[in-house]
């Protein structure tokens, strides 16, 4: 049994058990069956179930929430907006587009007028979800709300460390007229293997980039496709022209909300010197302000804090300041840890080129936007970046200069908040997309339609073989073709002169001066 604990009392919250291979193939029998009906309802009626569900959140959200705060350490304010809200703006999104988004698409068929074309969504079927500790609730609910949307069912293993969240989430699922669409297997890494190999038809996985790495080795075993959402070392750069106040108090919430446990955490500052030493006063002063128990939660898994500490040490070996914070708060549980902000850093610190995910903040003295902008690209992740500046001609500039799935103008982490927005990495901070309409083609298969509107008995394509379709289609490629408009009479021409040549049986190669039967007479002239 795996039991679940505050992290800030200590106090047992429940105990589930470590599924094996046996369980979690059951739990995929029940979810491919589920899928038989699920997967058949039309768009609008698994929209009608999905509002049940939202209702069935919403009525025990307080419930919810205390047992978030309880499982996590988060504060109130922390699970209510960045656990329920993002939730609820997400199922409102898709309850609003998903209709339009996964309905048959007509599409060109090109220069083939007598074919209709059409793009169609269906689902895959059965969706492992893999869900971690640091948001519980809305990275469990993003993927299994995106993959019923779509009309698949699902098998989730939330994380070991918050189980009891998922467990609740799942409970929502029942209120609806198909309660097995969601599956729920509990256990370690042991359980989340069982659930890769276990004939999915994919895998959605939220986590660190070594624990996804070795998904998506154990998923191309079975050839099943994975969708990542992994880590983050997210960059801010703070041009000479950026509203200092703002972007102060951007670094400060976007480095220390949730305590820093975010994938798209600000981690790094690149200041640019000429408003360095100003950003920096006021970035210390309103962190002083910041008090862990009041609006900073507790940290949820004991390893974190040993990462957390074993970075800011090494920074400190190799020349770094700590400027405030850097140690376990007095009088709290040892799960606290300070708002730490850190000058006089540079990438030789592993604070500087590994998530932390904890509450600390770097902030590095930069000399131009050139500058700053290769010191952010300097990295093996690639999730969020933010950029403060007035000038639109920078802002342009930097947001395509940045290597990174999202970029924020004058803000911080609200991309995940913005449901129409995809959402994932580049490099080594993911595959794939949630959110927005890419977050359910993700979750879809797509087939292409092609549709005879003749109703004639034969194409001319088909046989038998038609001599004087051959020399029409010549023509017509080497009209239609041309890029160049003075050039498709030309290409008539040539395509008139191409079929003379095939009559008399010679092949007229690119770029020579002789067809090869020519070659072929001239070298047997020579006695070759």
């Amino acid at each position: 049994m795996i039991e679940s604990r505050d992290p800030i009392t200590s106090e047992l919250l429940g105990q589930v058990p470590e599924m094996d291979a046996g369980q979690v193939a059951s739990a995929i029998a029940r979810s491919r069956e589920a899928s038989r009906s699920w997967s058949q309802l039309s768009i609008d009626k698994r929209c009608q179930q999905m509002r049940l569900a939202a209702d069935t959140m919403l009525d025990s959200a307080d419930e919810i929430v205390d047992l978030i705060c309880r499982e996590t350490g988060k504060t109130r304010v922390d699970a209510w907006t960045s656990e329920l809200l993002v939730t609820a703006e997400l199922i409102d999104y898709y309850l609003k587009h998903a209709g339009r988004v996964l309905a048959p698409r007509r599409v060109t068929s090109g220069t083939l007028k007598t074919k209709r074309a059409s793009k169609h969504y269906a689902p895959l079927g059965v969706v492992g979800v893999i869900s971690p500790w640091n948001y519980p609730f809305s990275l469990t609910m993003t993927p299994v709300v995106t993959a019923l949307f779509a009309g698949n069912t699902v098998v989730l293993k939330p994380s070991e460390v918050t189980p009891m969240v998922g467990l609740a989430a799942a409970r929502i699922f029942e209120a609806t007229a198909y309660p097995d669409i969601v599956q729920v297997v509990t256990g370690g890494s042991s359980t989340g293997r069982c659930l890769v190999a276990g004939g999915v038809d994919k895998i959605v996985f939220t986590g660190s980039v070594s624990t996804g790495r070795l998904v998506a080795i154990a998923a191309a075993e079975t050839l099943t496709p994975v969708l990542l959402e992994l880590g983050g070392k997210d960059p801010m750069i703070v041009c000479e022209d950026a509203d200092l106040d703002r972007a102060a108090n951007a670094a400060v919430w976007g480095a220390f909300t949730n305590a820093g446990q975010t994938c798209i955490s600000v981690e790094r500052v690149y200041a640019v010197a000429s408003v360095y030493e100003d950003f920096v006063k006021r970035v210390a002063a309103k962190a002083a302000r910041v008090r862990p128990g009041k609006q900073v939660g507790s940290m949820t898994f004991p390893p974190q804090l040993d990462v957390v500490k074993r970075q800011i040490d090494d920074a400190v070996r190799k020349g770094a300041k700590v400027l405030l914070g850097g140690e376990r708060p007095a009088g709290l549980s040892e799960m606290f840890f300070e708002p730490t902000v850190l000058v006089d850093v540079d990438h030789t610190m592993s604070i500087m080129t590994e998530e932390t995910f904890g509450p600390v903040l770097c902030i590095m003295k930069v000399a131009d936007d050139a500058e700053a902008l290769a010191a952010a690209n300097d990295s093996p992740y690639g999730l969020s970046a933010s950029v403060f500046t007035r000038s639109s001609e920078r802002r342009d500039r930097l947001v395509r200069g940045l290597a990174a799935g999202s970029v924020c103008v004058n803000d911080c982490l609200v991309n995940y908040a913005i449901p129409s927005l995809p959402f994932g990495g580049v490099k080594k901070s993911g595959i794939g997309r949630a959110h927005g309409p890419e977050g359910l083609y993700e979750l879809s298969m797509v087939k292409a339609v092609a549709e005879d509107v003749t109703g004639l008995s034969s194409d001319p394509l088909w046989f038998p073989p038609r001599r004087v379709f051959e020399a029409l289609t010549r023509r017509f490629i080497q009209a239609r073709y041309r890029t160049k408009p003075g050039a498709r009479l030309a290409g008539l021409l040539s395509g008139h002169q191409s079929r003379n040549a095939a009559d008399r049986g010679l092949t007229t190669l690119p770029g020579t001066r002789a067809t090869a039967a020519r070659a072929s007479d001239d070298a047997a002239s020579r006695g070759s």
